[in-house]
């Protein structure tokens, strides 16, 4: 079976295969036709970029530089693995054949590195430290597709959705926090046709799992760790061992993991099921499969869970406690639980979501306005966006593109348009 995650197949000829995506790709733009001339994966990737840029070539917006930049990749946990990375893929990179890069959950670029006269070539596309390269900014490439998929991927030459990009082949794989889960960002590596061999896919698959296992070395969080921002199924990890928990699991278990003093099972039955009257077997049975999944982490009468969790949820809480927007923006990876509609978790989740919001808005701190701004939550969000202008300086580079993006919003959200003022609605 071909593995769908490498751009060439064994003995295909590399000349050949650019030209025949490139002539897909000119289809394509031309008229969004697409055949099987394209792996399914890329061409996915076409469609998401078609739908959210204006044309197939373009140069990826710079969003931070200098000090801002230094700091804000400072903090960040990857920055804890940069030696091990260096170390492993440093070869790569001093070649002058190939850069090494490393970019955050949203696509941001951290760090660039490599041979001078590669990176001046990069730098032509913005291929540089502060940019987005995620799809909804640069098309589709490794990175901004490993993080779209939360998969290893190569792309290769054509295959780019920007042409401008097209001279490149690039693999990169995601990263995640080994403690909890979370998307972290993804190590990629960029040069010519050659890194479309399988042997830069497994580099930058080894050197990931490798910058995961360090991450976990220095402090390992004490009991258990819950991640239910962002995912309709929650993620629990335990001594390394990750499990992803049916719906109802995931909604118990965030509910516990909210009311550390316990739930009586009326009050947990009334979180859950609302008014509806359901019997209280259906409750018990729903609590002995997930004993059987958790073991002594589930505690009755009350209900509670033993010992110390974690949850992404309560991270933001404290960020935002702490008064640091940035962490507590970056540590928001999306709606609590968004499909459940169980009355506890929608309270739980709105509550979340309008303190963040609001703390945002009522900071002035543009980074995070920009992080929110930049979310699937916060692109629409008019409030946000026009916010985020009145607190960029005269001089921000990406200061043209904000005020673009807030003119068409109001446009859209004007009298009679359907929608109010601000927080367009939600479906």
């Amino acid at each position: 079976m071909v593995n769908p995650w490498l751009a060439l197949a064994s003995g295909t000829d590399p000349a050949e295969r650019c030209a025949l995506v490139r002539s897909a790709h000119e289809d394509f733009t031309a008229g969004g036709a697409l055949n099987d001339r394209v792996r399914r994966v890329v061409a996915d990737s076409w469609r998401r970029s078609a739908a959210a840029l204006p044309g197939p070539e373009f140069v990826a917006p710079v969003e931070m530089a200098d000090a801002e930049l230094a700091g804000y990749r400072g903090g960040h946990p990857l920055a804890l693995a940069m030696p091990l990375v260096r170390e492993l893929l440093g070869s790569i990179a001093d070649d002058g054949r190939h850069l090494l890069a490393v970019c955050d959950a949203s696509g941001r670029m951290l760090w660039v590195e490599g041979h001078r006269g590669v990176r001046d070539r990069a730098e032509a596309m913005n291929f540089v430290p502060g940019a987005r390269w995620d799809e909804r900014h640069a098309g589709t490439n490794a990175p901004g597709t490993a993080l779209a998929l939360d998969h290893a991927v190569q792309i290769f030459a054509t295959e780019h959705y920007n042409r401008l990009v097209q001279p490149w082949t690039c693999a990169a794989a995601p990263v995640h926090d080994p403690r909890t889960g979370r998307l972290l960002g993804a190590i990629d590596i960029t040069g010519g046709d050659h890194l479309a061999a399988p042997h830069s896919l497994a580099l930058v698959q080894a050197t990931a799992r490798a910058a995961e296992a360090q991450l976990s070395t220095p402090a390992p969080a004490p009991g258990l760790a819950l991640s239910a921002l962002g995912r309709d199924e929650a993620l629990l990890v335990a001594d390394g061992r990750r499990s992803r928990l049916g719906r109802r699991h995931s909604e118990i278990l965030v509910l516990l993991a909210g009311h550390p003093d316990g739930l009586t099972g009326d009050q947990l039955s009334c979180a859950l099921y609302g008014e509806r009257p359901v019997p209280t077997v259906t409750l018990r049975a729903e609590l002995s499969r997930l004993r059987r999944l958790v073991g002594p982490l589930l505690a009755s009468r009350p209900y509670r869970l033993y010992g110390p969790v974690e949850t992404d949820a309560a991270r933001v809480e404290r960020e935002l406690a702490a008064g640091d927007l940035r962490a507590a923006v970056r540590a928001y990876d999306g709606p609590l639980l968004p499909a459940s509609e169980a009355p506890g978790i929608r309270r739980m989740r709105g509550l979340l979501e309008d303190r963040l919001r609001r703390a945002v808005l009522g900071g002035g701190d543009a980074a995070a306005l920009q992080l929110w701004a930049d979310s699937p939550w916060g692109e629409e969000d008019l409030e946000v966006w026009e916010r985020l202008l009145a607190a960029l300086p005269v001089s921000a580079p990406q200061r043209g593109a904000v005020a673009t993006r807030a003119r068409r919003l109001r446009e859209a959200y004007a009298p009679g348009a359907g929608a109010t003022f601000g927080q367009p609605p939600r479906h």
